[in-house]
């Protein structure tokens, strides 16, 4: 079944690279648009792992969009190269979806616009395959039309929801999801720090895991995801892909501050 999930009574911080793949292909972009090749997913993941990467998110972002399941040829070959827990995201819209993945070695998966569309099956996948095993990513913008500020939005973020962010987060922790990974529209990609306001709002309502992302560009924004975004992890793209710094820069500098890492 892969490599084992990690506990999530753990105490120290997490430091995730995301992958986002289209086509096959390790891509990156500003505000979820104008998307740059950054090359083979697998390649990547591979010195992640052996750079000291805790976990890695492999999210498929078009594949809502395009109405098509997840890469698995590029999921498998990523997993075969990782001695880490892989979490994927994209296109899962059922338990046979999950399965699929999980027989390619996937540690756990994420889900977006199913979980919106159809809630029940944030319960469904819990049931079958642990809470520990199912994150719910959510997409989120500001909107002064929420009670929290923050608005829900779906399908590779193209689309409001209209559900507030915070009452989501609540919802989707009672049906059993075991994380939460919500990323900021507003700050995806700008490399200008994280939302903090809403991964604070989030983490503040629930009680599973969250994992801040979006807009990460120095070792700073790192630190105060984890303070002031009260974040269990964080994920990060830009500032790692392009070479700005190394998994390892970003863990000497939370532990020089005092933030519990793995080394």
């Amino acid at each position: 079944m892969g490599f084992p999930y990690e506990d999530t009574n753990m105490n120290y911080r997490r430091i995730i690279p995301c992958l986002d793949v289209k086509d096959g292909r390790l891509v990156k972009g500003v505000n979820f648009v104008d998307l740059k090749d950054v090359g083979d997913p697998a390649e990547n993941a591979a010195a992640y792992s052996e750079a000291g990467a805790d976990e890695l998110v492999f999210l498929d972002i078009t594949a809502t969009i395009e109405k098509r399941k997840t890469l698995l040829d590029a999921v498998a070959r990523t997993v075969s190269r990782i001695s880490i827990p892989l979490t994927v995201g994209g296109g899962i819209g059922s338990i046979a979806d999950i399965e699929g993945l999980m027989d390619v070695g996937v540690s756990k998966i994420s889900i977006n616009t199913a979980a919106v569309r159809r809630p029940e099956f944030v319960e469904e996948a819990a049931k079958r395959f642990g809470s520990q095993r199912v994150t719910v990513a959510i997409d989120t913008r500001q909107s002064t039309a929420m009670p929290s500020g923050f608005e829900v939005v779906v399908r590779g973020g193209t689309e409001g929801a209209g559900i507030d962010a915070v009452a989501w987060a609540k919802q989707v922790e009672s049906l059993g999801a075991g994380a939460i990974l919500p990323t900021s529209m507003d700050t995806d990609g700008m490399q200008t720090g994280y939302d903090i306001p809403m991964t604070r709002a989030i983490a503040e309502a629930v009680d599973v895991p969250v994992i801040a992302s979006g807009g990460a560009g120095e070792l700073e924004h790192l630190y105060e995801a984890i303070v002031d975004g009260k974040a269990d992890a964080v994920l990060v793209a830009s500032i790692a892909h392009f070479g700005k710094f190394t998994i390892g820069q970003m863990k000497q500098y939370l532990a020089g501050r005092g933030i519990a890492v793995r080394m």
